[in-house]
């Protein structure tokens, strides 16, 4: 998920460069969001299985410290479960 991504980079020393594909798509959605800043790069692919960007993260937004400070101090959900006939449950 792109906010547990969020969470990494609090505690990353930043600038970091991300080049796993599924991190490389959470950058974008953070990114386009206006959550983080980061630079995202095209480059022509060298060979066949070559990525074809090149993403650095340089800092997390004002408006993503204060996402971060709302995912921190968010209650924990409560967990309930319903006994159901037959021994079954329903969470």
């Amino acid at each position: 998920m792109p906010l547990s991504f969020l969470l990494r980079l609090q505690h990353t020393q930043l600038p970091v460069r991300v080049v796993c594909p599924e991190e490389i798509r959470h950058v974008t959605v953070l990114l386009a969001t206006g959550l983080i800043e980061a630079q995202i790069t095209n480059l022509k692919p060298t060979s066949r299985y070559a990525s074809s960007s090149l993403v650095t993260v340089i800092g997390i937004t004002e408006a993503g410290r204060a996402e971060l400070a709302k995912m921190i101090d968010a209650p924990e959900p409560i967990k309930t479960a319903m006994q159901l006939p037959r021994g079954l449950r329903l969470m």
